[in-house]
């Protein structure tokens, strides 16, 4: 059965979804004014190896992560250069699908852009009024009145008194309360045209809070099962989420509209929190210069979900070379892709594997199980454990390129790969497999795994038959 840490409630639960058999599923996304940097890749492959793994349990999914394509950092992005922001949001959408694909992402089910869902936030605008929970400011604001919401910061331990007590400005903006968060933005002159919106409220565009509850309950209803993102969006977003929907949705409080929140970890370089300030920024595209996209993706895999992620030059290395003794555990010449749908869970080691990820998805222990698999390799040619570790591999979204794109993990390029094996003569090559041999002989296995790892890192490719290892470049 599977378990997942839900944040509203603090524990692991068991997971027991909305309909028997089937799972919905939101994600909050990207806000596209600029490149995914390794925080968003954090979450995109968090999230992805959760769909995979209900998908891969025999869960109907519908998963849905949004696009926030409007939102004040875009307008101001977009003004700074020159451009219409559709241009901008396009430019940048366009950007993230491809960092998605060299990180093996999954498209979800359904990716709603917040612009083409504005009527669906406006409906719900008015019947925040209508219950009660919503007002007009005097300068046109439609705001959302946190106090008259029961429950308000139950889901980051926040109490109204501890958010008062951190105030630092004065009521603004004819706000009736300063913890007041608005709903609906009154057109400024300033403002692009592309921006305005025709209203009962008066002309104006969504606030960023609003435009996910409306998306979310639009598409998977007005109770679903898991709402996900970063730990970051935990508060004020989350929070307000929580509020708006319930408020709309759910107003004498009987039920709420998600029943199990996820958040992923922070991520951190060099245990310095990421800042373009601090000079440790790293886009995914800055990051794919020097490393291949599953590496990223190993790298990322290797820590549970909810733990700290540390990124720095020697994790990303160590993430290589583990992935390629995985790969190098594989025959040269193998068939991708296998299929997920007939792996035989009765046997040891994908039982050990499917406890793993049932416990809150604990991709750690999964890939020590794939490590397991690929030392029986090592010793013992089975096509059988060749088999499951290609398909539990997949079922994380790894061990699925072919042998000639394995050999660039590190190496950018037919040059860099080329010098790497010329490097190696003949000679050294041998002395290598010899001392391997003497490795595996003596139970040395870590030792003979090394070796194997470095001579793929130059370019070396071994295969072991009964009649002994043989090599090519």
């Amino acid at each position: 059965m599977l378990k997942l840490y839900n944040t509203l409630t603090r524990s692991k639960e068991t997971f027991a979804p909305l309909v028997p058999g089937e799972v919905r599923m939101y994600v909050c996304g990207m806000t596209v004014y600029d490149y995914c940097h390794i925080g968003h890749a954090r979450m995109l492959v968090a999230f992805d190896a959760v769909q995979r793994w209900l998908r891969a349990s025999g869960f109907k999914v519908t998963y849905v992560r949004n696009i926030t394509d409007i939102e004040d950092k875009i307008i101001r992005r977009a003004v700074e250069n020159g451009e219409t922001i559709s241009a901008l949001t396009a430019r940048f959408i366009e950007a993230m699908h491809q960092d998605e694909d060299a990180l093996n992402i999954q498209r979800p089910d359904a990716e709603p852009r917040a612009t083409r869902y504005v009527p669906q936030m406006l409906a719900m605008i008015a019947r925040l009024r209508d219950n009660g929970f919503a007002y007009q400011s005097d300068d046109g604001d439609m705001l959302y009145a946190v106090r008259r919401f029961p429950g308000y910061g139950r889901l980051s331990g926040k109490s109204l008194d501890d958010l008062r007590a951190g105030e630092r400005v004065a009521v603004s903006g004819g706000k009736q309360d300063p913890l007041d968060f608005v709903l609906w933005k009154s057109a400024k002159p300033e403002e692009p045209e592309e921006v305005r919106w025709q209203s009962s409220f008066g002309c104006g565009r969504p606030g960023w809070h609003i435009e996910c509850s409306a998306m979310s309950t639009e598409l998977l209803g007005a109770q679903f099962d898991i709402h996900g993102g970063g730990a970051d969006l935990q508060f004020p977003h989350h929070e307000n989420e929580i509020a708006q929907s319930d408020g709309a949705l759910h107003p004498e409080g009987a039920a709420s509209f998600v029943r199990y929140w996820m958040h992923n970890g922070f991520v951190q370089v060099d245990d310095e929190k990421m800042s373009k300030s601090l000079g440790n920024f790293f886009t995914v595209r800055d990051v794919l210069e020097d490393h291949d996209g599953e590496v990223v993706r190993f790298f990322i895999l290797r820590s549970h979900y909810r733990s700290p992620l540390n990124y720095t030059a020697e994790s990303l290395a160590d993430a290589r070379e583990g992935l390629l003794r995985l790969y190098n555990a594989l025959s040269a010449h193998f068939a991708a892709p296998v299929a997920v749908a007939d792996i035989d869970w009765n046997e040891p080691r994908a039982a050990r594997f499917a406890e793993a990820m049932n416990d809150d998805f604990n991709t750690v222990v999964a890939i020590a199980v794939l490590f397991e698999l690929a030392g029986a390799l090592n010793r013992n040619r089975d096509p059988g454990a060749e088999l499951l570790l290609r398909q539990l591999g997949a079922v994380l979204g790894l061990l699925g390129q072919p042998q000639d794109a394995v050999r660039r993990f590190g190496l950018r390029g037919r040059q860099a790969l080329a010098a790497g094996s010329r490097a190696l003569d003949d000679g050294a090559i041998e002395a290598m497999i010899a001392r391997r041999a003497e490795a595996k002989k003596a139970r040395r296995y870590a030792e003979a795994d090394a070796i194997r790892a470095d001579l793929a890192a130059g370019g070396i490719v071994l295969e072991d038959t009964p009649a002994g290892t043989t090599w090519r470049r």
